[in-house]
């Protein structure tokens, strides 16, 4: 389906019916996680399988935090037509490797808590083609995620500031605080996983159809 006035990533999926509700809700982008702390994790064969699914509209996303070239041959060997997020500590000069080396599209993201958090974020513009804001989580908060933790981050440090690549808002969004955040950020695109889940690494499809609508009527 067309005419969104948000383009939406659905990320952490796992199973069919999510990719099928993705799909036909809207979504521009379907997140696969690779990272096994995550509760969202899923194994490339299993990634590849569900990316049949999906048109040549909607562009699978492989998501890594800090992962060797090892682990990206293996899912870009599976998913050659995906985007890779890295949502770690990687540097620029890595990001740049990766980009290089796997001749592949990147999504940076970027840990928001303040306004350095956004001045860290410009030295990754000449190295990725899409930047990702997200939440910082707080120090003082165990067994947090670097993303997918239902929180949200001050969105007035995103609203009068430009930026020369494109960008998604990431972070505690929901269907019902998404108007609300995108008329503060002026966003574009939002990322969205915990938002539309019934628990845990658990998506539920009426959600994200929801989340879709919401999108399409902004």
């Amino acid at each position: 389906m067309s005419g969104l006035g948000v383009m939406v990533k659905i990320c952490g999926v796992s199973d069919a019916a999510c990719v099928v509700a993705a799909v036909e809700g809207g979504a521009q982008f379907i997140g696969f996680v690779f990272y096994p702390p995550s509760p969202r994790c899923i194994a490339p064969s299993d990634a590849a399988r569900l990316a049949l699914k999906l048109p040549t509209s909607v562009r699978p996303v492989g998501v890594f935090v800090e992962p060797t070239d090892e682990e990206l041959a293996t899912v870009t060997g599976v998913l050659p037509h995906a985007l890779v997020q890295l949502h770690g500590r990687e540097s620029p000069r890595r990001v740049a490797e990766i980009r290089a080396h796997f001749k592949c599209r990147i999504i940076k993201a970027i840990p928001i808590a303040d306004h350095e958090d956004l001045a860290n974020a410009e030295d990754y513009e000449a190295v990725a083609d899409w930047l990702l804001f997200d939440a910082k989580p707080p120090r003082d908060c165990g067994n947090t995620l670097p993303g997918g933790n239902a929180l949200a981050f001050d969105w007035k440090l995103l609203g009068a500031r430009d930026w020369n690549v494109p960008w998604l808002l990431s972070g505690g969004l929901t269907a019902d605080n998404l108007p609300d955040a995108v008329a503060i950020t002026k966003a574009r695109a939002v990322d969205v996983s915990s938002g539309v889940e019934d628990s845990p690494g658990r998506k539920d499809p009426s959600s994200i159809k929801a989340f879709l609508a919401t999108a399409r009527a902004i």
